[in-house]
């Protein structure tokens, strides 16, 4: 059977993408830094070009893409630091606090629940034990079980010291290097779909840069609003949690979940449970009032357009294929796969098997 010159073409991008899957599949393992590392320099390239730009010429890309990743790498430390505060500061509160709450919990709470026919019950006693077994582990063991964990399982260790210092390398050379890069990848494309090509991908640049830049003056403000309403609440880890949340609510759900699990401990901690719900209800459920209604239509507009369901859908499975680097990038990935059903579809509308015409 002679294919046609479309049905050659439809052979050769399925057979590319299985190729392309089985490649992630059995690679996966050592994709993630490689992955992380382009994200963060198609992040950081138009900040880099603008330098350039300012600069006039006058310093070598390789000064200023080491200037702008030194920059970026400053910022991760900072927000790190920052964020070390909820460890060191909430867990000693969080021991002491326990068996006050647990006791609370059961005298107070329970009551209230059998009240409203919730049948709950647990054993107060046996579950302090259990926590607390863990908070007394002194820093000795919790060393010597690292030491030991190193013996077993150092691949883990060298994979996170390894991912450490590979990344900022690979992100250097994406960067230099990113024209050069792009340039021969299109020496690989074919004469006639070459054009087409050079527009899907400035579609793609496009979209991702508007949700880019959008999202990140989104996470902008809402870090800066959750920091001062926790503040006015009286919160004393305010400025951490609220930058903590604020920048998380990049990852869909996920974020927002586990900042208000912060502040939820943090405030449970320093109130009592019905001022502790209402503090934390008021700030997160004004909050995502903001950032629904008005930030994110405002900054990002429709960003990828995409329901609900497809974006849970895309955060299991590229955090099934990439880990958490799959988490983070899910929605962007997902952009570039949106442009691209769009364009088969019109492909496929403008066809002899749409249309219903005979193939001349």
């Amino acid at each position: 059977m002679i294919l046609t010159p479309a049905q050659q073409r439809i052979t050769a991008t399925i057979i590319a993408m299985v190729v392309l899957a089985l490649v992630i599949h059995h690679l996966q393992p050592i994709l993630m830094p490689f992955v992380m590392a382009l994200g963060l320099s198609y992040l950081l390239s138009p900040w880099v070009d603008r330098m350039q730009h300012v600069l006039g010429g006058k310093l070598s890309r390789s000064f200023c893409v080491i200037w702008v990743q030194l920059c970026f790498l400053g910022l991760v430390a900072s927000i790190v630091f920052l964020l070390a505060p909820i460890f060191l500061k909430e867990l000693p509160k969080l021991k002491d606090q326990l068996p006050v709450a647990l006791l609370k919990l059961q005298d107070q709470w329970l009551p209230l629940l059998d009240s409203l026919g919730v049948d709950m019950r647990f054993d107060a006693q046996s579950v302090k034990e259990m926590l607390l077994k863990y908070f007394d582990t002194s820093w000795d063991e919790v060393l010597t079980s690292a030491l030991a964990s190193l013996k077993i399982g150092g691949s883990v260790i060298l994979t996170l010291v390894g991912n450490a210092v590979l990344i900022p390398l690979l992100m250097f050379y994406f960067l230099l290097d990113q024209r050069l890069m792009t340039e021969r990848v299109k020496q690989w494309i074919p004469l006639k779909q070459a054009p087409s090509v050079d527009l899907f991908l400035s579609e793609v640049d496009h979209l991702l840069g508007q949700y880019i830049r959008g999202q990140l003056s989104v996470m902008a403000c809402m870090a800066i609003f959750y920091s001062c309403a926790l503040k006015v609440a009286g919160l004393s880890l305010a400025l951490p949690i609220g930058i903590f949340t604020g920048l998380a609510i990049f990852i869909p759900y996920i974020g927002i979940g586990f900042g208000l699990l912060l502040a939820l401990m943090s405030s449970f901690l320093e109130f009592d449970a019905a001022h502790a719900l209402s503090i934390v209800a008021l700030v997160f459920g004004s909050g995502q009032v903001l950032e629904g209604f008005f930030l994110t239509p405002k900054l990002v507009g429709e960003r990828i357009g995409l329901h609900p369901v497809v974006v849970i859908f895309a955060l299991l499975t590229f955090g099934q294929i990439f880990g958490f680097v799959g988490v983070m990038l899910a929605l962007p990935m997902s952009a570039v796969l949106s442009v691209a059903l769009s364009w088969f579809k019109r492909a496929y509308q403008d066809s002899h098997l749409y249309l219903g015409e005979p193939h001349s």
